[in-house]
């Protein structure tokens, strides 16, 4: 039988790390400060946006949320981040994605103080992460489920792992975690031009799904005995449900979780990484900046 990555109770754990850390950092006279900064009226993004707070609120950190009209400007939107990178009460700033169509993603992540991206985003924390450079910030999902990895006791060493995906948000810094010193795992990237998919997958002793596709991987593209790492969260029309969707990864998990030692469900696998992982982001920022 697979084992079940359980992402709520590791989460959990980080989250307690989390709080010894807020208490030593206000024994030393820093009080951890983060700012999320929304864009639009995005109900999704609200959600996150307010689980984030709530989050600091439990943690002790100080949180400030901006909320900013739809149809704010370009240049607007970085005066607010050129304040928030000068403002010594702030140590985090994360600018939910995705902003509205208007507003040019890669300048707002150009425009952050690097100490300050605690999303990981930011051309300076994706050299260190090539480099290995420990001052740098991770993106919290692939962060998030090295952890899983991790937590259930999964030897990356010398493994084949197959990431499927390619963005810059979970793909790319994945593959480079895998591939570290320390992790040692042999990675290839995949992704939907890749040829013969399925086949490829299928060498893999570790698969991590990350290519926005609901239920694409099915039991044919894993072998017996593989992990499988689901970061894939989508909806699905569900009249079953009091809510009319239900919520499903990039594996097809029923059909593909019997020939796994390991799998994350979802939800309850990866997501609840997230926010923790930027929880110590931001603590590590507290850290370094003082």
């Amino acid at each position: 039988m697979s084992s079940v990555i359980d992402g709520k109770a590791v989460a959990a754990a980080v989250l307690e790390e989390c709080r010894s850390e807020v208490a030593e950092l206000k024994a030393r006279g820093i009080t951890p400060g983060l700012s999320v900064v929304l864009v639009g009226d995005d109900p999704a993004s609200h959600v996150y946006v307010g689980s984030k707070v709530r989050t600091c609120g439990d943690l002790g950190i100080y949180s400030r949320k901006i909320v900013l009209p739809a149809e704010t400007t370009q240049e607007e939107l970085l005066a607010v981040v050129h304040e928030l990178n000068a403002d010594p009460a702030i140590h985090g700033i994360l600018v939910q994605s995705p902003p509205p169509k208007h507003i040019d993603e890669e300048a707002i992540i150009r425009a952050l103080d690097p100490r300050k991206d605690v999303d990981g985003f930011h051309p300076e924390n994706v050299a260190k992460l090539v480099l290995e450079d420990k001052t740098g910030f991770v993106p919290c999902t692939p962060a998030g489920s090295m952890r899983l990895l991790a937590a259930a006791g999964i030897k990356t060493a010398g493994a084949e792992a197959v990431v499927i995906g390619r963005s810059m948000i979970v793909g790319k810094p994945m593959a480079l975690l895998l591939m570290a010193k320390g992790s040692d795992a042999t990675v290839t990237v995949a992704h939907s031009r890749s040829k013969d998919l399925p086949a490829i997958c299928r060498r893999a002793d570790i698969v991590v799904a990350a290519v926005g596709r609901p239920e694409m991987v099915k039991a044919d593209w894993v072998k017996e005995g593989a992990v499988v790492i689901d970061v894939g969260i989508n909806r699905i029309d569900d009249a079953t449900k009091k809510s009319g969707y239900r919520l499903v990864g990039d594996v097809a998990y029923d059909e593909v979780a019997p020939k796994c030692t390991a799998i994350t469900p979802v939800p309850g696998g990866v997501g609840p990484m997230t926010i923790a992982m930027l929880m110590k982001n931001t603590l590590q920022a507290a850290r370094q900046l003082g």
